[in-house]
This record gives structure tokens, sequence and C-alpha cells, in this order.
């Protein structure tokens, strides 16, 4: 039986609990097989101080899924030239694994800029876009093209919006707030561990 994947891309700095109930809301609603958190590698124009480098973040994302089998952590563009485009993360992923369907998970203010991707013709070609609402996409749907929003790849789903973001979570920790329920608690026990955002 063909397996059927969701990739959820993101550099994940940190992971939290938005990420996780994306991906577990796609898992059940989507009748995906698997969902892949798609930890995208180092961007050179992102400070240090902003953006850990890969191999934390990756791990990061590694400890919070061990008790999810169907939501797994991959390393898969860390191999990839850089800048990875995911036309060419889907084009190498494919042929990889043949016998997978792929599907992207996306949120909706991506739809914005959309026809901009590189070789997005070939994407819309051949996956699915499950997408999901964003609050900062709210007002800017009506400048997207209708040819996008009614394209049979692009399929919408009422998952509930979770505005947690990743940049709340680095400036409160840098502010030495707590938000430990933000986080797994194996994240956030780790991170309080390293110290790490707290600068």
């Amino acid at each position: 039986m063909q397996k059927k994947i969701g990739l959820f891309f993101g550099s994940f700095n940190p992971i939290h609990i938005g990420h996780l109930a994306l991906a577990n809301y796609f898992l059940s609603f989507a009748n995906l097989n698997e969902v892949w958190m798609m930890v995208s590698p180092q961007n050179p124009f992102k400070t240090k101080s902003s953006l850990l480098n890969f191999r934390q973040r990756f791990n990061l994302v590694y400890m919070a899924l061990e008790d999810h089998p169907k939501i797994k952590a991959s390393n898969f563009e860390s191999k990839l030239p850089v800048p990875s485009y995911t036309s060419v993360t889907l084009a190498k992923l494919t042929e990889k694994y043949p016998n997978y369907e792929f599907n992207l998970i996306i949120g909706s203010d991506n739809l914005v800029g959309l026809m901009k991707w590189k070789n997005i013709d070939y994407l819309l070609d051949n996956f699915k876009f499950l997408v999901y609402p964003r609050e900062s996409a709210d007002g800017k749907l009506e400048q997207i093209d209708n040819s996008i929003l009614k394209h049979n790849s692009i399929i919408f789903y009422d998952a509930p919006k979770i505005e947690i973001s990743s940049s709340f979570i680095r400036k409160s920790l840098k502010e030495k707030k707590d938000v430990t329920f933000f986080m797994p608690k194996i994240v956030s026990d780790y991170i309080t561990e390293m110290k790490l955002y707290y600068n």
C-alpha cells in the first residue's frame, strides 16, 4: 500500500506545541500515514544568536517526537545543496521513495507568494498542498489569484488557528520569562539546561 506522507517544513527554532498540534491535526484529519518535520538547514543570512545550528534544532525536534512514531524528524534537506528549494527537495524525495505520496503542509500566508516559488508548476502538478489558516493571512487572501485558490492541488483545512511563534519563545527566553508550557517538556528542560536562546 502506498504511504501518504505530509511534509511540514520549518526552521523549528525552537519546535513548540503549535508545530506539534498542527502535525497531529493533519495526521488525523488528512488521513496521512506519517508527518515528517522537515528541519531547514542553517540560513547563512541569520546570525547564530537568532538561529541555532542545524544539529541542535534537529535534535530538539527529534527529542520532541520520541513518543510519536507517526510524526518524524527529518534531516533530509541538510544533505542537499544550499539554498534548498522545495521543488528540489520533493524531486529528490520522490526519487528516493518512489512509492510514497508526498503532500506539503503550509500556512495560508504562504499562498500569497506561492507563484514565486521555484518550479511552482512542477509542485502544483505533482503534489497536494494541505493548507491551514493563519491569522497573518487574514485580509490577504483576496490578493491571491483565483487560479491558485481554486486549484485542485490546493486543499484547505479548518485547522485550529495556533498563533504561537518560535520568535515569541526566543524573545521570552531572552527576557527570562517562563514559557515552559509552550514547548514539549523535554525540549523546555533541554533549553533551560543548556541555556539556549538566553543571550
